[in-house]
């Protein structure tokens, strides 16, 4: 079908001493610890053949794609070379992963689960990044982010920084609820954000447990994963929605997507704050959305400690290789609890964030940037030390 240009990432493969490839790793193409095997991370737009769809899937055209904290992390290398990002990797790969698009090709196996017919070539759709088998043990017990033959859009396999990009149509959803609200160019941006508030949906909703209408509830980071939970909590009747993230910008924006109060952590004390802003009864929910555990977990701790709440739940929604530094006496006497998530796929999260976007609550204020498909690579690149920008997405001509 041709060639596609795509924004592609390089590394080499070298492992750290103490590195031990895992049952599900393949020797120098892919591992699930990344940073303790990829080195010299680069990224190049080069070109690709355009994939051809097998029986069960689907061709897309992308349409936007937005850059996500991980593919900063995926090409940033530490002091030694080793990129941060601790994950599933597998290099060479295109990027992107946050994409929304339009059907090209179907093959014949492909239906929509929309309508439980065969895809509509034009039909606007976004993808899950987690690309599940649906054989696994985990999956059949219904935890698809956690399949044990998982490849993921962007990370292993190609991903959406590209014209066309081939996915399982078991992991495709039509946008075109989003119709009652959207149109043109916003249709694309606003399904390009389906998956980050996916991400934020699995970490509140189905890890954390959601709330009962008048909770209270803390935000710790405001980027893309923490200002969409704000969204999806307020809509759940949260009486204080209380984002602590030092970045002005992103701040102001969890507070237009939610959030009723801001606290500048690096101004202020986190604890203390919490503490007074909620009349001394603390919170119900946590989000650790950082990835500074070290930092922010003491201040969560204390406000579990000090407020008159029990059953508070920590979500530790992201990636970081460092450990957290837990009391566990307080977690017993609190009746507290810390909980992981990863991902989104599974318990109907996209389905259910498409509809709700459709119903009123927007997304796009999130997206702060509109950049080509060749700048892509220089926007990576500057994320790494300027967090100015919430979502910077990739309008594809």
């Amino acid at each position: 079908m041709g060639k596609m240009r795509g924004v592609t990432l390089l590394g080499d493969w070298d492992p750290k001493a103490e590195f031990k490839l895992g049952s599900k790793d393949i020797d120098k193409k892919q591992t699930y610890s990344g940073s303790k095997v990829w080195r010299n991370p680069k990224i190049e737009i080069l070109d690709h053949e355009i994939p051809e769809p097998g029986p069960e899937e689907v061709l897309i055209e992308v349409k936007a794609c937005g850059i996500c904290g991980s593919d900063v992390h995926m090409a940033q290398p530490d002091d030694d070379g080793y990129i941060f990002y601790p994950g599933l990797t597998g290099f060479p790969a295109i990027l992107g992963h946050e994409f929304s698009g339009v059907v090209v090709k179907a093959g014949p196996e492909a239906i929509s689960k929309r309508t439980n017919r065969p895809f509509t070539p034009g039909e606007p759709v976004t993808a899950e990044e987690m690309l599940w088998c649906g054989q696994c043990k985990p999956c059949a017990d219904g935890y698809p982010n956690h399949c044990e033959q998982l490849d993921e859009l962007g990370f292993n396999i190609h991903g959406a920084f590209t014209k066309y990009v081939v996915v399982p149509s078991r992991v495709v959803w039509s946008l075109e609820p989003l119709k009652r609200r959207y149109s043109g160019e916003e249709l694309f941006l606003a399904g390009s954000l389906v998956e980050p508030t996916s991400v934020a949906y699995n970490a509140v909703i189905e890890r954390g447990g959601g709330i009962r209408p008048g909770d209270n509830v803390v935000i710790c980071g405001g980027g893309p994963i923490g200002v969409a939970a704000c969204a999806i909590l307020k809509r759940m009747g949260a009486a204080r929605v209380i984002l602590s993230e030092p970045m002005k910008e992103r701040a102001e924006l969890g507070k237009k997507l939610g959030a009723d109060y801001l606290i500048d952590p690096t101004k202020e004390d986190f604890a203390t704050r919490v503490l007074e802003l909620t009349d001394g009864m603390g919170a119900s929910l946590f989000l650790e959305a950082t990835g500074l555990p070290t930092i922010v977990y003491p201040g969560i701790e204390q406000v579990i400690w000090e407020g008159r709440t029990l059953n508070s739940t920590v979500v530790v929604v992201a990636r970081a290789d460092a450990k957290m530094p837990v009391t566990g006496e307080v977690l017993q006497v609190r009746r507290a609890q810390i909980v992981g998530a990863q991902g989104h796929s599974g318990h109907g999260t996209f389905p259910r964030v498409i509809e709700s976007m459709a119903d009123g609550m927007d997304m796009t204020p999130m997206i702060t940037k509109k950049i080509t498909l060749e700048e892509v690579p220089e926007n990576i690149v500057e994320l790494r030390t300027n967090r100015t920008d919430c979502k910077i997405s990739c309008i594809m001509k």
